[in-house]
């Protein structure tokens, strides 16, 4: 009989226990579970980056970069340049050979004092080169320089190079003025002539390019020049 209230007496307490919460065991001892715990994400150091309400950042075209520059200095105005006003006015009243030679002696219009030169030697101008001849079809260095002073200077030379030399004034090079003949040795002796105009540029029939102005500094021609001679040409009596 008190073997069987024991019994009974186990059987209540296991019943009561699978009521109780489970336990946990660590180390032989007994340990009650921690309750839940809502875990939250741990907190770096760095710092939270906030944003305003109803604002967006864009990247700015290049449209709309504003370029900073400094102020530009005010220029007081100058007075007007004369030069410009009598160019401009010597322009207009310029002939069209006037302007053609002006832009083949790379000079000013109002330097062109010779007119008339500039009329007889565009007669000839572009004609070919042809050694012996005398004509508007072909024609060499002497014969043009012959015709040249026989059209505008009413002087009558010899034929050759070598002999308008001989009849010409030997000149230095500081003198040379418009209309000196210029001599050159291009196939031996006195063997080219030509006709100074100005700025350095004199106009001869070339063998090349036929009667058309070249630059006496041209090292071709520097390398050949031999001298200066001026011919005495009659003065014009004004009645």
């Amino acid at each position: 009989m008190f073997r069987t209230g024991i019994v009974s007496l186990v059987m209540v307490t296991l019943v009561s226990c699978s009521s109780m919460k489970p336990l946990n065991f660590t180390s032989d001892k007994q340990v009650a579970s921690p309750p839940s715990v809502t875990r939250t994400p741990v907190q770096n150091n760095k710092k939270e980056v906030k944003f305003l309400n109803d604002i967006s950042v864009e990247a700015e075209s290049p449209s709309n970069k504003k370029t900073i520059t400094s102020e530009k200095p005010v220029l007081k105005e100058s007075a007007p340049d004369a030069n410009i006003y009598l160019n401009r006015s010597s322009l207009e009243k310029a002939s069209n050979l006037q302007l053609k030679y002006a832009i083949l002696l790379n000079t000013e219009v109002e330097q062109l004092q010779d007119n008339a030169l500039l009329e007889h030697i565009d007669e000839w101008y572009g004609t070919r080169y042809r050694y012996g001849g005398t004509t508007k079809s072909g024609i060499d260095c002497s014969a043009f320089v012959q015709a040249i002073y026989l059209s505008a200077f009413a002087v009558t030379l010899p034929r050759t190079a070598r002999d308008q030399y001989r009849n010409s004034r030997i000149v230095s090079a500081t003198e040379m003025k418009t209309g000196d003949l210029v001599f050159f040795n291009t196939t031996g002796g006195i063997s080219h002539v030509g006709i100074y105009l100005q700025n350095n540029k004199f106009i001869h029939a070339s063998t090349s390019y036929g009667v058309t102005i070249s630059d006496m500094f041209d090292p071709y021609y520097l390398r050949r020049f031999i001298g200066i001679g001026r011919i005495e040409k009659p003065e014009v009596k004004i009645k």
